[in-house]
Parts: structure tokens; C-alpha cells; sequence
């Protein structure tokens, strides 16, 4: 590989460590082409990239951005990047599936909004909630109340339509 190759997939994989909300590192050794494909696959659906890079580079990626010192020490043997950008703990969710099913993909080491975790933490991730269940949860929660105070306007109403009916008979009779 040229050193210009080299220089633009540093400049590339920077850019991207900039923007993610969250970084996996991932060992994908053993993993067959048909079972990366379906990884793939999955983290396409929730805008996640998945990329393999030579660890060299990713320092060097690293180094340009600063503060990911404790992270270089784990860019041994063969290593992945799933780069979350839109929702920090969809790829945890995603590579904690395809470890269930597959035994298959090692964390090494991860990123989520600027907080280091190692690896062996998945599970624990995994289980945090997403963004848009954590939005959901919180529109659920503003809804309820308006539920009840709209139940409570309509007994309210109801009454009053009651009291009025039983005035209009009144006047009738």
C-alpha cells in the first residue's frame, strides 16, 4: 500500500472517530464471509459502520484526534471498527446478537460518548437502553398524565351534560 493510500484511510478513519458517538473494537477472527456479511447487514439497518482497518492506521487515526491513548494498547491481531453514529448503544445490541448466535466476535474494547469500557463490559451495555426506546419512554411518560387529565375532563364534561339534561327535563315538565 502507497503512503498516499495510507495517508487518505488515516484522514478517513479520523473523521470518522470524530463524529461517532460510539466505537467498538472488535476481533472478527474465525468469522466467515457469509456470518460478516449478515454483521454487516444488521449494522446497515441501523446506520452503523462496520470497517477493517490495520491497526497501525487506527493508532495513527487515533493519535491525530488525542485522548484515545488507552485504546492503542488493544489494537492487536485482527481489528474491526463498528462506528455508531446515530445511536451509541446499537452496536452493542448488535454485536451481543451476533455473539449469542454465532459465538463469534470478541469486543475488545469500546467508546461510547467519550467513556472507555473494556470489552469483557458487553453484556452490561447491551442491556442499556437504545435512544429511541429511552425517547419512547419518555414520550410514554408525557402522555400518561395527559391520558388521565383528558379522562378526568371528560367525567367532568359528562356531569355537566348530566346536570344540563336533568335542568332542560326539569323545565320541560
Amino acid at each position: 500500500m502507497k503512503q498516499q493510500e495510507k495517508d487518505q484511510i488515516i484522514s478517513e478513519v479520523s473523521k470518522k472517530i470524530a463524529q461517532a458517538k460510539s466505537l467498538f473494537f472488535t476481533d472478527f477472527n474465525g468469522i466467515t464471509v457469509e456470518q460478516i456479511n449478515e454483521l454487516r447487514r444488521d449494522f446497515r439497518k441501523s446506520k452503523i459502520e462496520y470497517r477493517v482497518v490495520k491497526n497501525t492506521l487506527v493508532r495513527k487515526a487515533l493519535e491525530r484526534i488525542g485522548g484515545y491513548d488507552k485504546v492503542s494498547n488493544h489494537l492487536i491481531g485482527h481489528t474491526a471498527i463498528a462506528f455508531g453514529f446515530d445511536d451509541p448503544i446499537a452496536p452493542a445490541k448488535i454485536i451481543k446478537k451476533f455473539h449469542d448466535k454465532h459465538e463469534k466476535l470478541k469486543v475488545k474494547i469500546c467508546i461510547i460518548e467519550s467513556q472507555v469500557f473494556q470489552g469483557n463490559r458487553l453484556d452490561e451495555l447491551a442491556k442499556l437502553p437504545t435512544r429511541s426506546e429511552i425517547i419512547a419512554g419518555v414520550l410514554g411518560s408525557l402522555q400518561s398524565p395527559l391520558v388521565g387529565i383528558v379522562s378526568v375532563l371528560n367525567s367532568v364534561l359528562g356531569d355537566v351534560v348530566n346536570v344540563i339534561d336533568a335542568i332542560q327535563k326539569k323545565k320541560a315538565a
